[in-house]
């Protein structure tokens, strides 16, 4: 039981993903968790969900602001950069921030960085929520690579139609790529530098298998170029092209800052608040 006269301790979530809406909907005030897009996997059937560590919590998601219409979590949202690890360390400072949640994209790995820097600085103890990656099985034909310039450096000797779903901040890597045609499919439209040959697809998941198989078929994609996201919402693609026999490049995701505990769900990551403030409560 928290003391009356402390105000609630205060979380601060470094969001955009699926899990940190989660978290948000677990910890906020009031919240009664607010439902995703129909398709988007929920906790396995019977799990009972994780309640938050303290009945009081503020609890604020941060959103770098690169999407033009997000998914806003519950409780307080800031929209925006905080200006490298030294501008978040007097945000968590001047806030007064107990806890700080990277539930960032696995692939963001520049504020992964400024965060752990910045916990370190500010003192506040800091979890990385990474879900887990995807895994190659039988019929797969992958190809794994660790950064967006080997992927395009694969391409031309995999195939002509690429199904290029890596983001649109990452097309400048494949701008040089004159002769493959390339469908890139992105939430928001892409800027230049990009391929010449390309078709854009705007569209956000979570995607289907069906929709998937008819994507291939309708564009005739003879390689799929994707991150190692490891969302559910998005792996519908990696069915579809075991089915159909295309190859997959994947850009293996960045590692989490070293010393940096990881929690692969939004109730690993109630789990690690609670003994992190129970360990604070006895001090």
């Amino acid at each position: 039981m928290p003391d009356a006269a402390r105000p609630p301790r205060h979380v601060l979530i470094l969001g955009g993903t699926t899990e940190a809406r989660r978290l948000a909907a677990a910890l906020a005030p009031g919240a009664t968790g607010r439902p995703e897009p129909a398709g988007v996997p929920e906790p396995a059937e019977g799990a009972e969900p994780v309640p938050s560590p303290e009945p009081a919590l503020r609890v604020t998601t941060s959103l770098a602001g690169r999407v033009a219409a997000p998914r806003l979590p519950a409780g307080e949202v800031r929209i925006g950069g905080f200006g490298g690890p030294e501008g978040l360390a007097r945000w968590l400072r001047e806030h007064a921030v107990d806890a700080l949640i990277d539930a960032t994209h696995p692939f963001a790995d520049t504020i992964s960085h400024n965060a752990a820097l910045a916990a370190a600085t500010a003192h506040v103890p800091l979890l990385a929520v990474r879900r887990p990656g995807w895994v190659p099985g039988p019929g797969d034909t992958w190809y794994q690579v660790t950064s967006l310039d080997e992927a395009a450096a694969a391409l031309p000797a995999l195939g002509s139609r690429i199904f290029l779903t890596t983001g649109r901040m990452g097309l400048a890597h494949f701008a040089h790529l004159t002769d493959p045609w390339f469908l890139v499919r992105s939430v928001d439209a892409p800027e230049p530098p990009h391929p010449p040959r390309m078709e854009v697809l705007l569209d956000r998941g979570p995607f289907t298998v069906e929709g998937e198989r008819a994507l291939l078929r309708t564009h005739r994609i003879d390689v799929l170029v994707t991150k190692d996201s490891g969302a559910a919402a998005t792996a519908a693609k990696l069915t579809a092209a075991r089915e159909a026999g295309v190859p997959v490049v994947v850009v293996r995701r960045p590692p989490v800052p070293d010393g940096v505990p990881v929690a692969a769900d939004p109730d690993g990551a109630v789990n690690w608040l609670r003994e992190v403030f129970s360990e604070a409560g006895s001090h």
